[in-house]
């Protein structure tokens, strides 16, 4: 700013009366003497200031308050009381106190450029609250008792402890203590720290996160939580460090004294859009071939992956979360799994989706605790007291979550997944702590097959072995990738992967500019709200029904449930959002039914009997085995009653299941699965019993 301070400032508490008496917006209102007018019937003490008013009104208080902001801030909310007076004088007597608090400062300082020229200074910083502390009441005034004479005498207190009186006043008394403290006649007010840290989508490669403390104090307090993304304006001031010996060192480190904090809303994507972006934005949505452009400027450097990247893209865009008049939510949000064999660029894909993302969070499964991604309970460091700071899933609230190598959790961190896919909330019950934090996001995830290489004549479950069912079931899409010689493909991926090394890029439609896209994709987000259509209804009921026929009769396999309908619905949205449409088209469900039958084909497929078996995905296993697995138990119950219970002989029980038609192999592997899982066991060699 190039304002120059003017020698002869008059007072700036008579400044910010005239500010607030004279000062009108573009439609000639008188915006704040309205607002403090409105302060005693809402029962308001704080008046909110829009810091570029105060800019076009009086520049040079406006850069006084940058330099100075504990004498002006003072001035401003004195000011506040003296138009109150003038308002509302029964109201500006029943309140003591007013604060003036200021707003959208010119610039954001990011967190890791505070130096020490920015002390004492009035900033404005941006972040998500990773931790806050309970509310604790902050001694302002205390009133000390002289023990001798009782005489009672108030002293002004400061954050850093509690300061008693020298001496007493009293002229015949002259003692310098002992003296009491009494609470009761002293002055309090609401205080609590909060922990504030970088985004993690504008967080450099490779560096720690940083974070500040801020303070917030009267009507401040509980007005943000763990998770929320905040915009704050305050004084920056210095704190001295001590070290665990209780030693006080030279250096010190900044915290914030708040002026003004609001939670960023959760359906505004924090990305800027101009005028000038939308524009291009609405003209790319004019584009007929808009869905192929969209899935092309997925990942462009990886070759093929088609159907992966119509995935991502509904992924990308979500569908329309809804609220049932029961209270019951329903997510919007698509989740897809992607299984593949080593080299098939799962990593890459999901770091692309990270950075495309308007707000996304990369982790990788090896490295990720449950407390890491949902979130933790500390002990804050000066108080000693538990506090919550949120993880990944809640960082990514209203973005998306890119787990690599979630089959390389711990089975406990990997329960932590379930709530926040389904309901979209953390819930954390720890150290008398009990909360529950929003986690609405996408997770698109990548694991390894079990065997190193996914084996198309097993199960999924048995694929990916290490993942359980209940976790499997919550994807709406889940995709193998499979490295299979082709020379067709192998040629097109070789040419495609030279020409890229020599940075020659010739893709097959215009592919969207990376950072074009973002903004498209947050715009899509936050404006558009797809309605289903009757022509798109009845399109996906005829699916739905269609693919259910095909599991009518006695002992067939259901080929679909109620669930993959529900993800049918999401993407429908999702592909209306593409392209900025309020209304989801039958074109819109033929191009999701589409994928989602290559979907079921692929992963819902009982290759034993070559029918669709949804419970291959649901359960782990295809009803054919289930019946197997039935009848085989039914054996060995029946052995067991005709020997009263005693153990049956091994040989037998697999003879008699080989004349009931199953194969031995199939025996022998259930027969070792059942003793790993404690259903039998052998109370002596070559015999087996039910446990």
């Amino acid at each position: 700013m190039t304002i120059e301070l003017t020698p002869e400032l008059t007072d700036p508490r008579e400044r910010f009366v005239n500010f607030y008496k004279m000062f009108q917006d573009s439609e000639g209102r008188y915006k704040y003497r309205d607002l403090i007018g409105r302060m005693a019937i809402e029962g308001k003490r704080s008046l909110v200031i829009d810091f570029d008013d105060l800019l076009g009104f009086d520049p040079d208080l406006a850069l006084m308050l940058e330099k100075e902001p504990s004498k002006v801030i003072e001035a401003a909310s004195r000011a506040i009381g003296d138009v109150m007076r003038v308002e509302n004088m029964e109201y500006a007597r029943r309140i003591q106190k007013f604060h003036a608090r200021f707003r959208n400062l010119p610039e954001v300082l990011p967190l890791r450029a505070i130096r020490s020229e920015h002390i004492g200074k009035f900033v404005m910083l941006e972040g998500i609250v990773i931790r806050a502390t309970n509310v604790k009441q902050l001694l302002v005034e205390a009133v000390f008792q002289c023990q001798r004479c009782e005489e009672k005498i108030p002293v002004p207190q400061h954050e850093t402890g509690i300061t008693p009186p020298l001496q007493c006043p009293n002229p015949s008394c002259q003692r310098k203590g002992p003296f009491k403290l009494l609470p009761e006649e002293s002055t309090f007010l609401d205080w609590q720290r909060i922990t504030i840290q970088e985004k993690p989508e504008e967080l450099p490669p490779g560096q720690v996160p940083r974070s500040i403390d801020a303070v917030l104090k009267e009507d401040l307090v509980d007005t943000v939580r763990p998770g929320d993304r905040v915009l704050v304006t305050g004084i920056l001031k210095p704190q001295q460090e001590v070290t665990a010996r209780s030693f006080k060192p030279a250096t010190f480190s900044p915290y914030l004294e708040v002026n003004h904090i609001e939670a960023a809303s959760k359906a505004a994507e924090e990305i800027e859009i101009t005028p000038e972006d939308e524009e291009k934005i609405l003209e790319l949505a004019r584009d007929p071939l808009i869905h192929q452009r969209i899935i092309s400027s997925i990942a462009p450097s990886i070759h093929g992956y088609e159907e992966i990247k119509e995935a991502i893209a509904y992924l990308l865009f979500g569908g329309v979360p809804k609220v049932m008049p029961d209270g019951v939510r329903i997510r919007g949000d698509i989740h897809v799994l992607l299984i593949g064999d080593p080299g098939t660029a799962k990593s890459q894909l999901l770091k692309y989706v990270a950075r495309i993302a308007p707000r996304g969070v990369y982790t990788s499964g090896r490295g990720s605790t449950a407390a890491g991604l949902t979130a933790a309970v500390l002990r804050d460091k000066a108080t000693g007291e538990y506090v919550l700071e949120a993880g990944a899933l809640v960082l990514a609230d209203g973005g998306v979550a890119c787990i690599d190598e979630i089959d390389k959790m711990r089975p406990e961190d990997r329960v932590a997944i379930h709530e926040a896919m389904e309901q979209q909330t953390v819930s954390i019950a720890k150290a008398g702590i009990v909360a529950q934090l929003n986690a609405r996001c996408a997770v698109l995830a990548a694991a390894n097959p079990t065997l190193g290489r996914y084996s198309e004549h097993k199960t999924l479950a048995e694929n990916i072995a290490d993942l359980p069912v209940t976790i499997l079931s919550r994807f709406d899409m889940i995709f193998p990738l499979m490295d299979r010689p082709d020379e067709q493909k192998d040629r097109a991926l070789s040419e495609h992967i030279l020409k890229l090394h020599r940075k020659i890029f010739t893709p097959g439609v215009q592919i969207i500019p990376p950072d074009l896209l973002r903004k498209y994709i947050a715009y899509a987000r936050k404006n558009i709200k797809p309605r289903l259509t009757p022509e798109a209804e009845r399109k996906l009921q005829e699916f739905y029904l269609q693919m259910r026929k095909m599991g009518e009769g006695e002992g067939s396999p259901v080929p679909i449930s109620a669930r993959q309908l529900e993800a049918l619905i999401r993407m429908t949205e999702a592909r209306a959002r593409m392209a900025l449409r309020e209304e989801v088209t039958e074109e819109d469900a033929e191009a999701v039914t589409k994928l989602m039958r290559e979907f079921l084909f692929k992963v819902g497929m009982d290759r034993s009997t070559g029918r669709l078996d949804i419970d291959s995905i649901m359960l782990g296993r295809p009803k054919s085995v289930g019946d197997k697995l039935g009848k085989l138990l039914e054996i060995l119950l029946e052995m067991e009653k005709e020997a009263s219970g005693a153990p049956v002989r091994k040989e037998d029980f697999v003879e008699r299941a080989i004349q009931a038609g199953l194969e031995e192999s199939f025996i022998e592997k259930t027969l070792a699965r059942w003793r790993n899982e404690g259903v039998v066991y052998e109370p002596s060699p070559g015999y087996i019993k039910r446990a």
